[in-house]
């Protein structure tokens, strides 16, 4: 195995370290109902005004001069409120002085239009339209109710730029500025590579053997993180299965877990007992190690190693919270450098009970906000998940312990609500 890599890093270091080995991938172009989640690769620019005419910010009528005027387009039409009105102003009429025609709510104001005349303003009889008795003497005032074209952006404007995570506003955004496609970094391409002889994947199991709980969880959480799962599948415990299954050479029988993208994942192997098989299977491949280990609990065991034809390779725990701990962590940093995103900062909560010393190694405690205080799981060993399924975050004890009270950092869930 090529590189020392770090051995037993602390918990930050870790993150970082995940973080810089992944470089931005490729950019790609994609529909704007697909873009939600991704990193924008080139600034959004306004491709025409917004809004792109003069529309009316109420129903009423478009007037020019002073009342009564005369109503032009007077045909009845259905509104859409069901009732009947006049025809609404199309945008090729061009009003006289004395004139005003009905518009809608969002209309093309007609050209020489001075304001618009609020329904509940005016009063119609036949074809002539005056000011009603609620009417200020000088309504509309000019340029009343009308909604200006390029009131909220020139034509050419950087409306959002480059780097950002797209959200819902901002997709809504570049459809308004024009866009029907948008250029995004490329999501990180994921397999997943279950092992373990004693797992099952259905029904309740048996003395030895353990529910599978990465295969129903682990594409979700990928995608949460940013990535997207191609293939998954299974290894026997068996060296040369594994080897099989991790190499980009692999047979047949593990196609659908040979990883031909940017990441595999792996589940369990990573410690060093015989049988273990990740590490090995990673020295007979000469695979690069970044981390050998990290020293928080639970999580310790995971590694994260680069594989000769550029892969990344991420192995989890065995044990399911150990594993969720190792993929918030680990994976979240690795997938945000793939997509060129920032790494999260932690954020920070106040204890609500102390901790001991745990020397040269961190906790990862998931915990719930009680009376703004964190209150630490009682489910948080490491084959452990009822803590951390009803978990508002996950606070992060430093070996030195803390005392009630004290301020310490913590990571969001990603399905946690922000």
């Amino acid at each position: 195995m090529s590189g020392s890599g770090g051995h037993d890093v602390d918990w930050g270091t870790a993150r970082a370290l995940a973080h810089d080995a992944g470089h931005a991938l490729p950019f790609q172009t994609v529909n704007l109902a697909d873009a939600l989640g991704q990193v924008l690769a080139e600034p959004i620019h306004t491709l025409q005004a917004m809004p792109h005419y003069a529309s009316s910010a109420m129903d009423g009528w478009a007037v020019n001069g002073e009342p009564p005027w005369k109503l032009v387009s007077v045909e009845p039409e259905e509104d859409h409120r069901g009732r009947h009105a006049p025809h609404a102003a199309s945008g090729q009429v061009s009003l006289e002085p004395g004139e005003a025609t009905f518009i809608l709510t969002g209309g093309v104001v007609p050209q020489n239009t001075v304001g618009i005349l609020r329904t509940e303003r005016g009063s119609v009889r036949g074809d002539v339209l005056d000011r009603n008795a609620t009417a200020r003497p000088d309504e509309p005032a000019p340029q009343e109710h009308i909604r200006p074209a390029g009131e909220e952006a020139e034509v050419g404007l950087e409306a959002i730029p480059a780097g950002v995570v797209l959200n819902p506003a901002q997709i809504a955004l570049a459809a308004v500025c024009g866009h029907d496609t948008l250029t995004v970094l490329r999501a990180p391409r994921v397999s997943l590579l279950m092992t373990g002889d004693e797992v099952i994947e259905h029904g309740l199991p048996g003395p030895g053997q353990v529910r599978d709980t990465f295969g129903p969880q682990l594409p979700g959480f990928v995608a949460m993180l940013g990535g997207h799962v191609d293939v998954a599948g299974r290894a026997k415990d068996d060296l040369d299965d594994v080897v099989a299954a991790i190499s980009a050479e692999a047979t047949d029988e593990f196609s659908l877990a040979r990883a031909s993208g940017d990441v595999l994942i792996t589940t369990g192997g990573t410690g060093s007992s015989s049988a273990d098989h990740i590490r090995r299977a990673l020295e007979e491949l000469g695979a690069e190690l970044i981390i050998d280990g990290i020293a928080m609990r639970p999580g310790h065991p995971t590694l994260l190693a680069r594989l000769p034809d550029g892969r990344f390779l991420v192995g989890l725990p065995g044990n399911p919270l150990a594993a969720m701990m190792a993929m918030l962590t680990v994976t979240g940093p690795l997938l945000a450098g793939l997509r060129g995103a920032p790494l999260e900062q932690p954020s920070e909560v106040t204890v609500a009970e102390a901790f001991e010393p745990l020397p040269g190694r961190s906790r990862l405690v998931p915990y719930r906000v009680e009376e703004g205080r964190a209150v630490p799981s009682n489910h948080q060993r490491s084959g452990m998940l009822r803590g951390l399924a009803s978990a508002d975050g996950v606070m992060i004890v430093p070996g030195d312990g803390c005392a009630l009270g004290d301020v310490i950092p913590a990571l969001s869930l990603p399905w946690g609500v922000r």
